[in-house]
Formats: C-alpha cells, structure tokens, sequence
C-alpha cells in the first residue's frame, strides 16, 4: 500500500462540490460534546477547501447505532463546527435521497452542510454499492479525511471511490507521513513505547517494529505476560495464559535482532483497582500474591525515560497503566512527560494513548498525535487499509 496519495491540494475544487469523509465520531454526554478534538482536526482541509471555492458536505458517524437514533444525531456537531468555523453550517435530515440532492444541488461555493449520521443505514457498513453511489451522486470529488475510519472497507470509505476522484484530506495526509515515516526509514535510534490491557492486540505490532526498533519499552497489563513468560511472581495481576509461550518467542525474537525490549522493573500493586484502593511500589517480579500491577514503578520510569531522551523517533501506543484512576496515573505521566521533552520526532498512537497525553497536558509538545486508534495499530502493523489504498496515488 503506498501511502503517497494526491491531496486536495492537487485538485481544482473551485465550484465544486466535494464530499469529505470526516471523523466527527466525538464523545457526547447527553447530547453534549464533552471533547471536541476530533472536529478540530479536520478544520484545516475544510478551511482549504473553502478558500478555494468549493461547497463542502461533510459525511461521518457518530456511535455504533442500529438504525435511526436521536441521541446519535449529527446537530450537536453541525452547531460546534459553526462556531469553530464562525459561519453557518446546515445540518441535513438524512445522508441520501431526493431530499437531500434537493439541499445539496441548491449549494453555493463557501456553502457547509453536514449530513445525518452515516451509519443509521445499514447499507454504510456493508460498503453496499447502491448506497455508495447514492452517496457520490451528491459530490464532484471525494476527500477522505478520516483517518480513524480508514481500516474500515465501508461505503463512505471505499464505495463511494468508485465513482469519485478521490484523494486524501490534510489530516490524511499528516496522518500518512508521519506514520510511514516510521514504517519506511525512520531516524535511529527508534525507542517503541507499548503499554495498553493484552498482549494480543499488539502482537502484529511488535512483529512488525521488531525489524525496526533499537529500544522497546513494554508497560501496561501486557507487560506482566511478558514478566511471567520471564518466571516472574506476578500476583493476582492481569495474564493472558494462553499467549505466555508467545511472550517468550517474542523476547527471544528481540535478542535474535539485536533490540534491547525493556521490561519494568518495579511496579505500583494495589488490592483492587479502583480509586482510592492502598497501593504500594513492589519489585516487578515478586508481586504479592492477591495484589495487581496497575502501573510501572519510580525505578521503570527513570530506565525508560534514558532511552526516551536520547531517542531520534519515538513511537508510542498504549498507556503504562489504569491511568484513568489518578492513583495509577503517574507512570503515564512520567512517560508522556519524557516524550514531550525528547528532542526526537515522536509520533502517538491513537486512542487511550492520545487521550492520556490531552489529558496530561503534553499533546502539544508531542510531534503528531494520531487520530486513528484501530487504524493506527493496524498501520502499526504493516497492514493495508482500505480507505487509503482506494485513494488515487501520487505520482511518484
């Protein structure tokens, strides 16, 4: 999959209409939009595309509805987007049929609109042909800017391409870059920082950066399958029996190349883990029976901090522990805080990663925090998505 695709930048939009597959799908609480990061993010190719000319129709889901369902309407995110841009932007009752041809073949250049919620049709998510062309009949060109969306072979995804001149949107292409960057010739040394609950979502991962890796840095619930894999005295905390004979290959594999896969050495354990539960810093291979690793320890932090601050890339994706409890929260933090002070390029993985950074207050010191959280792991792990691979390539 090449991941050099023509942009919006290499497209005459002036007087057209162009359909932008965005990735408007924010948090809500009751109707009200709790984080609004995701809108932001497209800002710049919409402003683009208004400074050009064109009439916009953004098309997006929003939760994982069944049908029609008025708490996961599109209005919440058509009144944000007006104030962001400072300008109208009209929200359409439906994403295809008469009507909305009617709305959309009645647009001027510098008109917004947003469609209804994508995936009140069935047929979005079963990439159904008749819905894709529906879909193109509104548009002139099509611009995927929603990379978190991007592994998916739906209809707003990889139909609609069929019919349409299709490239990518700027936060695409940002997406792109900074990710195949890793992929196909990253600065060394390269330290990969992975944490999250289970060794299995990231096993593709691993495989595919160990060809590439000088350091992996490994924290979260996945590490103590590793420690166990190791002989380690783990506790009561998180193990996924079944892939510790996978763990052992995969740390052999790691000396076999040459990559230094560090492991913590101390961790915080509690009783339980919910708020306000006693904790208490323990070796990491001799966790007291009944207690659970929550988060990597002082000693962890400070050992992989050293290959964080001489890094040339840094790439990173899952949480070194439940830092959603602010008890379990500081080796996240000490993390983050390592990488926002790193002079290498780093690169966040999406998801729960990309919310600790936000959270902490270090996104802005990072180089590129993605938007994609499946997507990214599966780019991570040198897979083809689709909603890129249907976009016209760039000349090489």
């Amino acid at each position: 999959m090449s991941t050099k695709k023509k942009t919006v930048r290499d497209i005459d939009v002036r007087g057209k209409r162009v359909f932008v597959r965005v990735d408007f799908n924010v948090p809500l609480d009751h109707g009200r939009i709790t984080d609004d990061q995701r809108i932001k993010a497209a800002l710049p190719t919409i402003r683009y595309l208004l400074d050009h000319g064109a009439m916009v129709i953004l098309a997006s889901h929003l939760g994982r509805p069944k049908g029609p369902d008025d708490s996961l309407r599109m209005d919440p995110v058509a009144e944000r987007l007006g104030e962001l841009l400072q300008r109208p932007v009209k929200k359409l009752d439906d994403c295809v049929g008469p009507v909305v041809e009617d709305q959309i073949f009645s647009m001027h250049p510098g008109d917004v609109v947003v469609l209804e919620n994508l995936r009140f049709h069935r047929d979005e998510e079963a990439n159904e042909p008749v819905f894709a062309h529906a879909l193109a009949r509104l548009a002139d060109v099509y611009v995927n800017d929603a990379f978190g969306t991007a592994h998916r072979a739906h209809a707003s995804t990889v139909g609609i391409t069929q019919y349409l001149p299709s490239v990518a949107g700027l936060l695409m292409e940002r997406e792109l870059t900074y990710l195949g960057k890793v992929l196909e010739h990253p600065a060394k040394p390269l330290v990969v920082i992975l944490g999250g609950k289970k060794v299995e979502d990231k096993i593709g991962v691993i495989r595919n950066l160990l060809r590439l890796a000088t350091t992996m840095l490994i924290g979260g619930g996945m590490c103590y399958t590793f420690l166990k894999a190791q002989g380690a005295a783990i506790g009561a905390s998180l193990l996924e029996a079944e892939k510790l004979d996978l763990a052992g290959d995969l740390l052999r594999e790691a000396e076999r190349r040459g990559v230094a896969m560090v492991l913590p050495v101390d961790v915080v354990a509690a009783q339980k883990v919910e708020a306000g539960a006693p904790t208490r810093v323990v070796d990491a291979r001799a966790i007291p029976d009944g207690w659970i690793g929550v988060d990597i320890g002082p000693r962890t932090v400070a050992a992989m901090s050293a290959p964080i601050a001489g890094a040339a890339t840094i790439l990173w994706n899952g949480p070194m522990g439940v830092f959603e409890i602010p008890e379990f929260a500081g080796g996240t933090r000490a993390i983050a805080k390592a990488v926002a002070e790193s002079r290498g390029e780093s690169i966040v993985g999406g998801g729960d990663t990309a919310a600790a950074v936000e959270q902490f207050g270090f996104a802005d010191k990072i180089t590129h925090v993605s938007t994609g959280g499946g997507a990214s792991l599966e780019f991570m792990e040198g897979k083809t998505l689709p909603g890129v691979a249907a976009l016209q390539d760039a000349p090489s």
